[in-house]
């Protein structure tokens, strides 16, 4: 009898590891593609985790009810180290503790929304969006020399669509992209040659 009950603590303690695990690394695809782009892409895998990580969540608090955290220390630990990450990794990602943002600028195609975002410290992100909750973030450092701004690592996996340096128009509120034949800014707005500036609250 003693053996059984070990062995089914043992079964649920692995599935709250397995299950906790999964959920985090599913997690962490939130601004490498998104979410929902991996669990449409890879359902038969993270469906079945999360299945597990919801019984695994509900066996853990009735657990804890009947018997009490002692009983059910490690499976009560793997799921609060889950909730502390994720709480960690958004709290980090928040404005609250990041240098403030000076500038901001959207470019909108048919798929995609790209906006820029320039911070007091030198850094700045690039935030994709698309469709099916697609989601990328790239990172990258520049610095202002008048009105143009000069990536010193440009936030954008391929240099074809940001170059390293790009022109303010504070007149028009666009950030302009495109260079001539003779390496000079176009500063006629046309499609996706710019950036719309946005407003900062």
């Amino acid at each position: 009898m003693s053996n059984t009950i070990n062995n089914k603590r043992k079964f649920y303690v692995a599935i709250a590891l397995i299950s906790t695990v999964g959920m985090f690394a599913w997690f962490l695809t939130e601004d490498r593609g998104g979410m929902t782009i991996y669990l449409l892409s890879y359902g038969f895998l993270i469906i079945p985790l999360l299945i597990l990580y919801i019984i695994s969540f509900v066996e853990t608090l009735i657990g804890i009810f009947k018997r009490g955290f002692r009983h059910h220390a490690i499976k009560v630990i793997a799921h609060a180290l889950l909730l502390i990450s994720i709480t960690a990794i958004h709290l980090a990602k928040s404005e609250v503790l990041r240098s403030k943002a000076i500038l901001s600028a959207t470019l909108k195609d048919d798929l995609f929304d790209y906006t820029l975002i320039f911070r007091e410290n030198g850094q700045c992100e690039n935030i994709i969006n698309g469709i099916f909750g697609f989601r990328e973030i790239h990172f990258g450092n520049y610095h202002f020399s008048g009105d143009t701004i000069i990536f010193e690592k440009v936030p954008y996996d391929t240099h074809n669509f940001l170059k390293e340096r790009i022109l303010i128009s504070r007149k028009d509120s666009v950030l302009f992209i495109e260079r001539d034949s003779l390496n000079h800014f176009v500063t006629e707005i046309r499609w996706l040659n710019h950036f719309k500036m946005n407003r900062l609250n």
